[in-house]
Parts: structure tokens; sequence; C-alpha cells
């Protein structure tokens, strides 16, 4: 069911900065509202109000809006025209397509003395004889009626004929009256029949499926060739249930329904029902996605590339390195990679997703170091092999994991001495034209 909040009318009110205590114009339709409320008190100078193709059934709390000019309500399920008399200045009133059939409340529309234009077309009282003749002499401030100007020659004959074309419509309203009792009760009735089907469904007992209450033998080994297994017959339910759930959408669908308010409102409902249970779908899948193997039992680390980057591996032999230039989305915050350099193999963590590569020789974890291009936004990461010792002055790494540095946007390693930048690789950095052979 759709609320009318105060935020639902901030949102819709951002040409007034999202002030809402001076807004004029308020347009709140298809939000499957089904109650006019709160509006009165929270927007008293409204003078245009859009709330076509919602689910309302009543004109209510409206009487407030003193300068209310414009009230749109097409295509709701208003029954009966009521409580507009606090509209002191109402110009324009469109009830089209809803579900009027007491033409005679139309006369409260009397003390609405501004009341030029009135939609009433789509509406069941739409259909009876003298409907015209009817609203014209009645509602003598009216110069237009669905859309087509009412002349002095139509109203002089309609005021001529109003005592026998009222007692028309007050017969006319008489057996729609009956007509809508009866939908309305055949309408209650199924909805107590969807009811219990939806409770058999839920516990099915005896008549279905087995139910949690009622114990389940297993079989022994000398019947399991005749008998199925309770796994198989769990895996047959969940089978069942969501072919029963697609054949019931289905069979909803083409249900033969006539238009009613109670027709709009199990459409909603049945709707909304079919939304939750998707995103409960959806939801669940995602729960169960099995965990991306990085590491086998036995210790053996796996290639992966769960974020689908480009890579190049490079061993540079003059620096005695392996060099991973990883393509890392330009746009993308450092804060967001995280990187685990281990003696054979090398992790990258973009976005939550796994990046792992086998590295072909033994590297120094603690001596390891990456930084990010400012051009390209490409990973670097520069990993000293450990068959030769590589020269140059270094303080005793403390961690086996090199950190990011979002700020600086460059990876080193923690506890490490901060090296010159761009200009030693030895040092764990890639100077400017290894990083332009690697792009």
């Amino acid at each position: 069911m759709g609320w009318i909040t105060e935020d639902l009318i901030r949102r819709n009110a951002e040409h007034n900065d999202c002030v809402i205590f001076s807004l004029e114009e308020l347009s709140l339709h298809q939000q499957e509202i089904e109650r006019l409320e709160h509006i009165d008190k929270w927007c008293r100078d409204l003078k245009i109000l859009y709330l076509q193709n919602n689910l309302i059934g009543k004109i209510e709390n409206v009487s407030k809006l003193k300068k209310l000019e414009y009230l749109n309500l097409a295509l709701n399920n208003i029954e009966k025209i009521e409580n507009l008399e606090g509209c002191e200045v109402l110009t324009k009133l469109d009830l089209t397509v809803n579900f009027v059939g007491e033409l005679s409340s139309i006369k409260s529309l009397k003390h609405n003395i501004h009341l030029k234009e009135l939609f009433l077309m789509g509406n069941p009282c739409a259909d009876f004889d003298g409907y015209r003749q009817f609203v014209v002499a009645t509602l003598e401030q009216l110069q237009w009626l669905d859309g087509k100007e009412i002349g002095r020659s139509e109203r002089i004959q309609a005021l001529q004929n109003y005592p026998v074309v009222e007692e028309q419509i007050r017969e006319q309203e008489k057996a729609y009256q009956l007509r809508r009792a009866k939908e309305k009760e055949e309408a209650l009735g199924k909805l107590a029949e969807g009811c219990e089907q939806e409770d058999k469904k839920t516990n099915p007992g005896t008549d279905g499926l087995p139910s949690t209450d009622i114990p389940v033998t297993l079989p022994s080994s000398s019947e399991n060739k005749e008998q199925v297994q309770l796994p198989e017959i769990q895996e047959d339910a969940r089978s069942t249930k969501k072919l029963n759930g697609s054949e019931d959408d289905l069979e909803f669908w083409n249900k033969p329904s006539l238009y009613t308010p109670e027709s709009r409102l199990e459409t909603l409902r049945h709707v909304e029902k079919q939304r939750k249970e998707q995103e409960k779908l959806s939801k669940k899948k995602k729960e169960v996605k099995p965990l991306r193997t990085l590491v086998t039992d036995s210790g053996k680390a796996l290639n992966v590339n769960e974020p689908k980057l480009d890579f190049f591996l490079k061993d540079d032999e003059k620096h005695n390195q392996i060099i991973l230039d990883l393509a890392v989305y330009r746009y993308m915050d450092t804060s967001l990679i995280d990187v685990d350099v281990q003696p054979m193999y090398v992790r990258v963590m973009v976005k939550g997703k796994p990046f792992q590569l086998v590295l072909p020789a033994e590297v120094k974890p603690d001596s390891s170091s990456a930084k990010r291009s400012q051009t390209t936004g490409h990973l670097v990461i520069c990993m000293p092999k450990v068959e030769e010792i590589i020269t140059g002055s270094r303080q005793t790494a403390k961690s086996v994991k090199p950190m990011l540095d979002g700020n600086r946007e460059q990876m080193r390693t923690s506890g490490s001495t901060e090296g010159g930048g761009d200009s030693e690789c030895p040092e764990g950095h890639m100077t400017r034209e290894t990083l332009r052979e690697l792009q």
C-alpha cells in the first residue's frame, strides 16, 4: 500500500527546494496511494494537486485547502463525490474513469460556486439516461462538462426537464447500487476463498506434501529400491512449489475479472506479492552463492581473475624482480583495492573481487611495493626475487602485506622506508621508463 508521507511530498517538491509548507503545485500520480491524507495539514497553500492513477477510494482531508483551484483524481476508485465544500476557489475537478455511480452526489458541488469544469466520463453514472441533462441542471455554475461547453439553450432545456430526469436518475442509481452490492459480496467471497487456498498451500497437511509436523520414516536398506529418499522428496517439493507459483501467476492474469475497485486492489496485492517473492528469491540466491576457492586444501594457490581485468607479467632480470601490471579501472578509488603479496603468488582484491596470480619464481613479500599510474590508473606491483641479493639500503620490513595509501594513491610496504617515488625500481617502485614499457 502506498502512503502519503512527508518524505514522498518533499521528493516531489524539488521545484520548490523541497519546502512543502509554501508548495503551490504537487504531483503524486502513480504512487499506489489508497488513502488521501495529511496534505491538508502540510500543504495549505496548494493551488494544483495531481493524484491521478492511484487507488484512492474516497475524497477526504482536502477541506482545508482554501486556495485549491484544480484537483485531478482521474483513474482512482472513487464512488461518491463528497467533502469538497471547503475548497472555496475550486475551478476544475477531474474524476475521469472512476466508479462514481451515485450521480446525485454531485449536489455537494453546489457550494463550489467557482467550479467551471467537471470531468465524469468513464464513470458508471456517465452511462445513465439523462446524465448530462441532470448535471447541467444541477450545477448551474458549470461552463464545461467532459470537455464540452455548456450552451445557454442546453441549460434552459435541462432545467425544464429536470423533474423527469431526476426521477430517471434516482431509479438508475438504485439499480446500480444493487449491482455494486452483489459485486462487493462476490469480491469478499473470492477474498475468503483465496485466503483459504493460501492456508492450504502454506500448511498442506494430508492434502499436499508432508508438513513439518508429520514425522517421515526413512526407508530401510531393503526398501531403498522401492521408496523415495527424503532428500529427493524435499527436492520434488521445491520444484513443485516453483512450478505451482508460475502456474498460479498465469492463472491470475488469465482469469476473467470485472473492472471494479476490488479488482484493482486485488491486482495491486498480487503484483506486490510477486515482487516480494522475487526479492526474497534474489536475496536467497545471493546468500547461497559459493565462495571462490583461492587456495586448495593441499595448499596450492589457484589463478583467479574474478574482476576480469587485463594484466601483464614481466620478469625484470636487470633488477631481479617480477613486475605485475594490472589494468585497474582508471577512475576507481584506491581505497577499494587491497594487495597481498606472498612468496609464490600475489592477490589483489578489487572492490571485494579477487585477482590472484601464481608467480613463476619465489619473491620477497616484505620488499615488494606497488603504486597506481596517474595517467592510466593501472596498478604496478614490483616483487624482488629471492635468488639474488638486491643491493640498496632499506629498513627491515615488519609486515608481509603491502597496503594501499588512498591519499597518495600508491602502495608501499608497511614499515618500510618510503622510496624516491618514480626513480628506483630496486627499492620497490617503478621508473617512468619501465611504466611506459608496460603500457
